[in-house]
C-alpha cells in the first residue's frame, strides 16, 4: 500500500539547542529496500533537508536549531507506491519539554515535609509540581509557589508516617508539557506526641487483705501513636486520703499487668510513651472492696441468660439504663485456657445490643459474656450471658442409669445432666435409641434413624431437659436389644456410640396359657387312663344308679330323703332281678 500521512507529528526541545520531531508510522506491508523512507526538511525559499527519520518504537528526527527560533518543517514519507507529507510550524520557545528533575531530597518535621530538587537551567523559567503518595494510596498534587522555585512544602501530614514523593516541571511561560517524573523519594515524618487515649479495662480478684487487679490496654482506631511506643506507664493512687501515687513502667511488648491494692477506692491511669512525649491518660476507678464484695455477691444472684450465634458472631442484648454513659462487654477468647485472653468492647449510651465477633470463636465452645455499665470511669456489672457461636452434638450418653425390664417394655432412668462449661451446647432434651440386635426396628410411636453403617434405629424424642425417666413399649419378649440415651442440643445430630445391651424376659402370661391348654388336659388324661375302671363306673355304669337319675330329681319322687320311682309310672320292656335279697325286699 502507499504510505499514510504521518500521525501525531510534533516537535519540541529539552535544552534550547536541539529540536526533536516525532510521529507515528503507518503500515504499508512493504519491507527491505521498498520500506518507507522518512525525510525531515525545512520549508523556506528552497527545500533544505534537515535529517533522515528512523523508526523503532516511534519515529523521530533531530537537528541543531542554531540561532533560528521560528521553524516550518515538513516530514515526507515515500515508498515505490506513493508519497505523503505532514507539516509543523512552531516557535522553539513555545516547545519546551524539560528534562526530569534530579537530586531530590527533603527536610521533615512531624507534620510537614519540604522537598528540594535540581534541574538543568536552560534559560527558561520552570514551574514544578510535586506528587505525594499517602499510606492509604491517595495521591495529592502540590504546585510550587512561584517560577524557578526548587522547593515545595507539604503540610498537614501524619507524624511518623511513610510517604512517597516525586517532582516534575514544565515551562512557566508558554507551557507545552510536563517533564518526566523524577525518581520517587520515600521518606518518613518525624515522631510527634501521641494523640488520643488508650482503651483500658480491668479484672478484679478479691484476695486476703485486698484485691488483685489485672489491667489490660489496647490501641483503638482513634489512638495515634505518632511514633514508636517505647513504654506504658501505669499509676495508681488512693482516692480517699490522697496518699503518694505508685507507678510502674512496662515495655511496649506488654498489654497487661497485675497490681495489688488494699480495700480502699483507687484511681488508676495508664499512658503510652514514645520518644517525644506521653499520651493523655486513660482512667479507671476501682471501688472499695466492701462495694466490690456486695457487687460480687450480687453477681452470683444474676442468672446467666442464653444468647445465640449468628453468621457474623454472637448476638447479645441488654436492658439499657439511663444513668450510664457507656457499656462494656468482656469475654474470654479461650475460656478453657489460663490466661484466657480476656477481650472487651465499648458501646455508647444509646446502644442496647451488639454482635460480638472474634476469629477465635469456634464450634461447640461455650463463651461467657459480662455486661457492665460505666459512669465517670466507674463500672458496675449489669448482666451475664452464655452462648455458643454454633452448638455441637452432645456426645456423652446417659445410659449409665437404672434399667427396669418387663417382657414387652424397658424403663430407663438417668441422673441430672451436668450443664458445665465443657458441654458443646445447651441441652434441649433427650433422644432414646432402641434397636434389636438382629433385624430392623419397627416399634410403634418411634422415628426411624439410619446411622453410618446403614443400620436402622428407632428414635424417641424427649423435649423436656428436666425429664429423667422414659419407658419404651412394644418390645418383643425374650429378645436382645441395644439401647442408648443421648442428650441433644440445637447442633447437629447426636453421636451414636456406646450402646447398652438388654434382654427382655419371657412372657409369664403366655406360659400360664400354655399350662392351661396343654399341661392340665394332659394331666387329666393321664389320671383318667390310670383310673379307667373307676371313671367308667362313675361316668358310664352298666346299670345306672337310681340315685343318679335325672328323672328322679323332681319333688314328687321323694319320700323322706329317698328317691322313689313308682313302677306303675313307667312301662319297662323287661324286668330283671339282680339278687334274691333285693327281690325279697321289694
Amino acid at each position: 500500500e502507499p504510505p499514510d500521512t504521518p500521525e501525531d507529528f510534533s516537535c519540541q526541545t529539552q535544552d534550547m539547542k536541539r529540536v526533536t520531531c516525532t510521529w507515528r508510522q503507518g503500515e504499508t506491508y512493504l519491507y527491505g529496500h521498498n520500506s518507507p523512507r522518512y525525510t525531515l526538511s525545512k520549508m523556506s525559499s528552497q527545500k533544505i533537508v534537515l535529517c533522515k527519520g528512523s523508526c523503532r518504537k516511534q519515529c523521530s528526527c533531530s537537528w541543531d536549531i542554531g540561532k533560528q527560533w521560528i521553524w516550518n518543517v515538513t516530514v515526507t514519507v515515500e515508498n515505490p507506491l506513493g508519497k505523503k507529507t505532514a507539516t509543523d510550524v512552531f516557535d522553539v520557545n513555545h516547545r519546551m519539554y524539560p528534562t526530569a528533575p534530579f537530586q531530590v531530597w527533603e527536610d521533615c518535621t512531624d507534620t510537614e515535609i519540604t522537598l528540594h530538587w535540581n534541574y538543568e537551567n536552560n534559560g527558561i523559567e520552570l514551574f514544578c509540581q510535586t506528587e505525594v503518595l499517602q499510606p492509604d494510596g491517595k495521591v495529592e498534587l502540590h504546585n510550587s509557589s512561584h517560577a524557578d522555585s526548587k522547593r515545595v512544602t507539604v503540610r498537614g501530614l501524619q507524624p511518623y508516617t511513610e510517604y512517597t514523593a516525586r517532582v516534575r516541571c514544565g515551562a512557566a511561560k508558554h507551557f507545552w508539557r510536563w517533564s518526566e517524573w523524577s525518581q520517587p523519594l520515600t521518606l518518613r515524618t518525624k515522631e510527634g506526641t501521641p494523640s488520643g487515649t488508650l482503651d483500658i479495662w480491668r479484672e478484679i480478684t478479691p484476695v486476703l487483705g485486698g484485691q488483685n487487679v489485672t489491667l489490660f490496654w489496647k490501641q483503638t482506631p482513634s489512638f495515634q501513636a505518632n511514633g514508636k511506643i517505647i513504654s506504658y506507664e501505669v499509676t495508681w493512687e488512693k482516692i480517699e486520703d490522697g496518699s503518694k501515687p505508685e507507678s510502674i513502667s512496662l515495655s511496649s511488648v506488654y498489654n497487661s499487668t497485675r497490681i495489688f491494692i488494699d480495700n480502699h477506692s483507687y484511681r488508676i491511669s495508664i499512658v503510652a510513651k514514645n520518644n517525644v512525649n506521653f499520651s493523655l491518660p486513660s482512667v479507671l476507678i476501682i471501688s472499695r472492696a466492701t462495694d466490690n464484695s456486695r457487687s460480687i455477691f450480687s453477681t452470683k444472684e444474676l442468672k446467666e441468660g442464653q444468647v445465640n450465634g449468628t453468621d457474623d458472631g454472637i448476638f447479645i442484648s441488654w436492658e439499657p439504663r439511663s444513668i450510664y454513659d457507656s457499656y462494656i462487654i468482656d469475654w474470654c477468647n479461650f475460656p478453657k485456657l489460663q490466661p484466657c485472653d480476656l477481650q472487651w468492647e465499648r458501646f455508647g449510651p444509646n446502644t442496647s445490643s451488639a454482635v460480638i465477633s472474634s476469629a477465635a470463636f469456634v464450634l461447640g465452645v461455650r463463651y461467657k459474656f459480662r455486661i457492665y455499665g460505666s459512669v465517670a470511669n466507674r463500672a458496675s456489672l449489669l448482666e451475664k450471658k452464655i452462648g455458643y457461636l454454633r452448638e455441637a452434638p452432645a456426645c456423652p450418653d446417659r445410659s449409665e442409669g437404672k434399667v427396669e425390664l418387663t417382657y414387652n417394655s424397658v424403663t430407663l432412668s438417668w441422673d441430672s445432666y451436668l450443664t458445665n462449661e465443657s458441654e458443646p451446647g445447651f441441652v434441649r432434651g433427650y433422644h432414646v435409641y432402641v434397636s434389636p440386635i438382629q433385624g430392623n426396628c419397627n416399634l410403634k410411636g418411634s422415628e426411624k434413624r439410619i446411622i453410618s453403617d446403614n443400620s436402622e434405629l428407632c428414635k424417641y424424642t424427649i423435649e423436656n431437659p428436666e425429664e429423667k425417666r422414659y419407658t419404651v413399649k412394644h418390645l418383643m419378649p425374650n429378645t436382645k436389644y441395644e439401647i442408648m440415651v443421648k442428650a441433644f442440643t440445637s447442633g447437629a445430630e447426636d453421636c451414636i456410640v456406646d450402646f447398652r445391651y438388654i434382654d427382655t424376659p419371657y412372657n409369664s402370661n403366655t406360659l400360664y396359657f400354655v399350662f392351661l391348654l396343654v399341661i392340665v388336659p394332659t394331666l387329666v388324661a393321664a389320671i383318667c387312663h390310670w383310673k379307667m375302671k373307676w371313671v367308667k363306673e362313675c361316668c358310664c355304669p352298666v346299670i345306672p344308679s337310681p340315685n343318679k337319675s335325672k328323672v328322679l330329681s323332681f319333688k314328687e319322687f321323694k319320700i323322706d330323703s329317698e328317691k322313689v320311682l313308682k313302677i306303675n309310672d313307667c312301662i319297662p320292656d323287661m324286668l330283671a332281678m339282680d339278687s334274691n335279697a333285693e327281690a325279697e325286699k321289694l
